[in-house]
């Protein structure tokens, strides 16, 4: 998966058939394929304004699995998540069809620009949202293929992929299945290394091992941007110099050769002084919430900067950033409580993501409803999970969200519950989802935020929530 790819590669694919084209992902890439000029193919189990989307620009799209779907392609695009028993990987695989894991097909995209790929255990989305956007404004016009969506109302709004004609392309860099070994980055920006997708790696440490591989990847003359602040990033940068590699890191922490200072909660977003040894670079103001966020936008400064942005001219993109979907995003406000929707899927992001609500909450209360993404990862981090969630006034705990494994009767939600230090009345581990909406809505009072939280399908509650909050007397 980590072999170099050519600048001409994607003039040898031919005809691309995407499995499961619906993802936010596999959906930029194939966005980006239509734009050069390559014909697209694709399906996913249902429809969805995704597809309807990619009908729209020219791609042929059906729902459902079936091997006559793959007409005449002649590449077929997988993720991780195919399974080899889907009816048209193994109709690709009795042609002898040439089969692709998403990172490669995105590695062909970037193929002959300056990349700049955005990895971490945390942050991945939003900073290279905010990368692009910063780079945007600063007359770069990049190319861009991110985990999810920018909101509406910022330079660069909506779909999660964008083909632009200057010679930088930003791309978020996967590593839960190591993904991220098949690109070869002129900026390699890491904004945290913590123990994650050990049902891929087994132990901490062969995390840490592939993000040191991810480093190597990057291009003679190039960069690896790491935050400070963060121990693994840190000792990854540690690692780097020690290997050649050019460094700069981001952070509040001394040292750190971007540096933040005076970071303050300001209007529902944050503030903070930008400096370097050689001086201040300005102020960066946000307009998300958060000391996550305004690490996350050092990074995007950072590598901005080293990508040819002026400082100013990146500050200024930043200031103007409205945040991604699923990304502390306020999906409305009813009866003076707002209801918020984060990705948050990880004890460190979960906590990240409530520090935030309480300030944005001001006076107002936190409660949360949490929804377990993955087995492996509900069985290892249960107790951190709740102590993250204690964080919050309130907690409802949906059950698992199983995705890509099999279910396990003895990991449901409740393991997560029954380690929040709250009051009992307090918590409830509640896989009745309308039940889970009915409570929230019952206890919620003007001045509160709510959150949904978590990777799976929760942030369909969110216009459930709002409808409830309407509803009452």
């Amino acid at each position: 998966m980590s072999a170099d790819v050519r600048p001409d590669a994607l003039g040898s694919l031919g005809r691309v058939h995407f499995v499961g084209i619906g993802g936010a992902g596999m959906s930029g890439i194939a966005r980006l394929l239509l734009a050069r000029g390559i014909p697209v193919s694709g399906s996913d189990a249902r429809d969805s304004a995704v597809l309807a989307d990619l009908r729209a620009a020219g791609a042929r799209v059906e729902v459902g699995h079936a091997a006559e779907h793959l007409g005449d392609a002649d590449t077929v695009v997988v993720s991780t998540a195919v399974r080899e028993a889907n009816p048209e990987l193994a109709e690709a695989r009795r042609r002898d069809l040439a089969v692709l894991h998403r990172s490669q097909a995105l590695a062909a995209l970037m193929a002959g620009r300056r990349a700049a790929a955005v990895a971490g255990t945390h942050g991945k989305t939003t900073t290279s949202s905010m990368l692009a956007v910063a780079l945007q404004e600063a007359g770069l016009d990049p190319s861009y293929a991110i985990g999810g969506e920018l909101t509406p109302g910022q330079p660069q709004q909506g779909r999660g992929a964008r083909d632009g004609g200057g010679d930088v392309f930003v791309a978020e860099a996967d590593e839960s299945d190591g993904s991220f070994l098949a690109y070869s980055p002129a900026v390699a920006v890491v904004t945290n290394v913590e123990p994650d997708h050990l049902d891929h790696y087994g132990t901490a440490e062969a995390v840490e091992e592939a993000f040191a591989a991810f480093t190597r990847r990057i291009v003679p003359g190039g960069v690896l941007v790491a935050c400070a602040d963060d121990p693994g990033a840190a000792r990854l940068a540690e690692l780097a110099r020690s290997e050649g590699v050019r460094v700069r890191t981001y952070g509040s922490a001394e040292g750190a050769d971007v540096r933040l200072l005076g970071l303050t909660a300001e209007g529902g977003g944050v503030r903070a002084e930008v400096v370097t040894a050689a001086g201040s670079l300005g102020e960066l103001r946000l307009r998300v919430p958060g000391e996550h966020n305004a690490l996350n936008a050092a990074a995007a400064l950072t590598a901005a900067v080293e990508l040819g942005a002026a400082a100013g001219e990146a500050l200024a993109g930043l200031a103007t950033f409205g945040g991604a979907r699923r990304r502390f995003e306020l999906r409305g406000e009813v009866a003076g409580v707002r209801v918020v929707d984060d990705y948050a899927h990880h004890p460190t992001e979960v906590r990240a993501v409530l520090r935030a609500a309480r300030e944005v909450a001001g006076g107002g209360r936190v409660l949360a409803v949490f929804q377990p993404h993955l087995v492996s990862r509900t069985r290892i981090f249960a107790a951190d999970f709740g102590a993250a969630l204690a964080l919050a006034d309130e907690v409802v705990v949906l059950d698992v969200y199983v995705a890509r494994e099999d279910p396990d009767p003895a990991v449901t939600g409740a393991l997560v519950a029954s380690a929040v230090a709250l009051p009992a009345a307090a918590v409830a581990y509640e896989p009745d989802r309308g039940a889970a909406v009915a409570r929230l809505a019952g206890r919620a009072r003007a001045g509160d935020v709510v959150l949904t939280l978590g990777a799976g399908d929760v942030t369909d509650l969110g216009p459930r929530l709002l409808d409830a909050l309407g509803a009452r007397p």
